[in-house]
């Protein structure tokens, strides 16, 4: 008897954003990023735990998978497991994690259902194998890629280059489900002091996280760079790009950038009197950022005649560059994936798995990124029985809570909304948000102090129904994933200035009824009741934790933060009296399953 489905599995191991996408018969079933499980922001580590998600959403055992793809950056991923069994890595892979793996009918496998990837191949699949264009051209610029030795692709892009030189930027151009590369940028082995770390590489990407680790004290800060940026001086520091012609030159960081962020030595960040130089840095960084990248997507629209342009890799993260790159580089479209970063690459790994290994054509447009599980009444309700959880609120199940939400955040509520499937990604796209009303800028501050407790510096996003976005933002891009910055119209931004950045911008997300059709109908009654057709929409999460994926992880971050009203799918819960008293025994309970929550994923 046939086998009812074809299914593909594409996994990003052991290093950063450790994720897992399934494809069923072509078509993207599951997908979830490992910190999403272990509540530990980008994990890293052994892949048991979102190969295992995949495989009980659908039913299914490693059994049922006709095709394996893997990837990770610092190595292939065999060779990693070959060194694992002599060498003591806890950050590829700790003692409880070590005897998980040895379990594994994946680690070590010598299965010819299994395969490798390099780096930048896996984010280019991730990127137009699933857009809604039949021929175009990729960008793909990261931090940091594969090894030219381990590079799986043409021979004429490696071939005479040093075997240690990682890629910084690829380039492509595809037709149908064939992707053909066109250029590589190769950074070349560093040397000396901590030359195993990706940001002292001289390249595009490297060296914006770089910048980020020096403002910061950490590489994976660029969202926060870019947030700052804004508030520089244009113009008061030298660039650290320069583009030869075509060719890209990083020169030596400054011998008088001697202020970074020393966590242990100095006060609070905001209150540094390094503040000045911090601000002229970032401006200084996206601003090279953005010349290069324009200049790049420009290059690459003259060289191939191509009218739509796809973005991947982490760079593609940096929406502000993205708008500049849609309305100034001259394609017709850009459309840009939605887990731009590492853990798109678990979809890119499927993707050529489906099309490149199994010879089948494309078929499927990633539309939306809500590609987790959804969750059960059941969990929702074992997620609001718990003893304090209980003691602490009252609910009410509703058969209008789209208006009653509205109502709430027209009174100035601060609401937790939980629908559906989790979002893929390092956004939060209306199925795992904090919402509030843009109307008043104090929103800002009230969502910093009493829930986020990010830097005050830092935008919140729009969330706004798509017919209405010209209205409201210049441009004529629809910005499903929140990956594009546009200017907000001047007669709207007294209007929602808690969207609006100190530059005048938004990051905006559009949306679509037929993708988020919940989401769509909270939108419409908040316009109906405010004339306002848009909402703050910021990740359900609190500063350096990853966005909810589960009911319990929800009502956590309710009952723990400032949030007034939670809505879990048609359930709208509110704090009592008792809560107060309640709420340090809540938070450390919480820090409690979370602990153990880890615990037990690792055994």
């Amino acid at each position: 008897m046939s086998k009812p489905h074809i299914y593909v599995l594409g996994i990003n191991a052991y290093d950063h954003d450790v994720s897992a996408c399934l494809l069923r018969d072509g078509e993207i079933a599951f997908a979830i990023g490992k910190e999403r499980i272990t509540r530990e922001k980008h994990d890293t580590g052994f892949y048991k735990e979102v190969v295992d998600y995949c495989l009980n959403a659908e039913g299914i055992s490693l059994d049922d998978i006709d095709l394996v793809v893997r990837n990770c950056y610092v190595l292939p991923v065999e060779d990693i497991e070959e060194r694992l069994t002599h060498q003591n890595e806890p950050h590829f892979l700790d003692g409880k994690e070590r005897a998980q793996a040895l379990k594994h009918p994946l680690y070590l496998t010598s299965s010819g259902n299994v395969r490798t990837i390099s780096h930048h191949l896996a984010h280019a699949y991730s990127a137009f194998a699933v857009c809604p264009f039949s021929e175009g051209v990729v960008m793909v610029v990261d931090g940091v890629g594969s090894y030219s030795a381990d590079v799986t692709e043409s021979e004429e892009l490696s071939g005479s280059v040093h075997p240690l030189a990682r890629e910084s930027e690829s380039y492509y151009k595809f037709e149908g489900a064939k992707l053909q590369p066109i250029k590589k940028v190769w950074m070349g082995p560093s040397r000396g002091f901590l030359s195993d770390e990706f940001y002292n590489m001289p390249g595009l990407g490297a060296l914006y996280s770089r910048a980020s680790t020096y403002v910061f004290g950490d590489w994976n800060k660029c969202g926060e760079l870019m947030g700052l940026a804004p508030y520089g001086r244009p113009e008061r520091l030298k660039p650290l790009l320069k583009l030869n012609g075509g060719d890209l030159h990083v020169p030596e960081w400054p011998k008088d950038f001697t202020r970074p962020w020393l966590e242990e030595s100095e006060g609070p960040w905001e209150k540094s009197p390094a503040m000045p130089h911090w601000e002229d840095l970032a401006w200084r960084i996206q601003d090279d950022t953005e010349q290069v990248l324009l200049h790049r997507a420009r290059w690459l629209r003259e060289i191939t005649g191509a009218r739509n342009l796809c973005l991947a890799g982490g760079v593609a993260l940096n929406c502000v560059a993205n708008g500049k790159i849609a309305r100034e580089a001259g394609f017709q479209n850009v459309w840009i994936q939605p887990a731009a970063g590492d853990d798109g690459i678990a979809i890119g790994c499927a993707y050529y798995g489906h099309l490149e290994v199994q010879r089948n054509p494309r078929s499927f447009e990633m539309k939306h990124a809500y590609l987790g599980v959804g969750y059960k009444d059941e969990d929702i309700h074992r997620a609001t029985r718990r003893g304090l959880a209980r003691i602490g609120t009252k609910m009410a199940a509703s058969n209008h809570i789209c208006a009653e939400t509205a109502k709430a955040l027209s009174a100035g509520k601060v609401v937790g909304w939980f629908q559906g499937r989790s979002e893929f990604g390092p956004r939060a796209l209306g199925n795992r948000s904090i919402l509030a009303d843009p109307r008043t800028p104090e929103m800002k501050d009230i969502l910093n102090r009493r829930v986020k407790h990010r830097q005050p510096f830092r935008p919140f996003a729009p969330i706004v129904l798509c017919e209405r976005a010209k209205d409201i933002f210049e441009g004529d891009e629809e910005s499903p994933f929140m990956l594009l910055a546009q200017r907000v119209r001047p007669e709207w931004q007294s209007r929602i200035p808690a969207v609006v950045h100190i530059d005048g911008t938004a990051r905006v997300q559009t949306v679509r009824r037929e993708d988020n059709d919940v989401m769509y109908r909270l939108l419409e009654e908040f316009a109906a009741m405010t004339g306002v057709p848009v909402l703050v929409n910021t990740s359900f999460n609190i500063k350096g934790q990853p966005i909810v994926e589960t009911p319990a992880d929800a009502m956590d971050c309710f009952l723990t933060t400032g949030i007034d009203t939670l809505v879990l799918h048609d359930r709208l819960i509110e704090k009592n009296a008792l809560h107060r008293v309640l709420a340090p025994i809540v938070k450390v309970c919480a820090d409690v399953r979370m602990i153990v929550r880890a615990e037990m994923g690792a055994d």
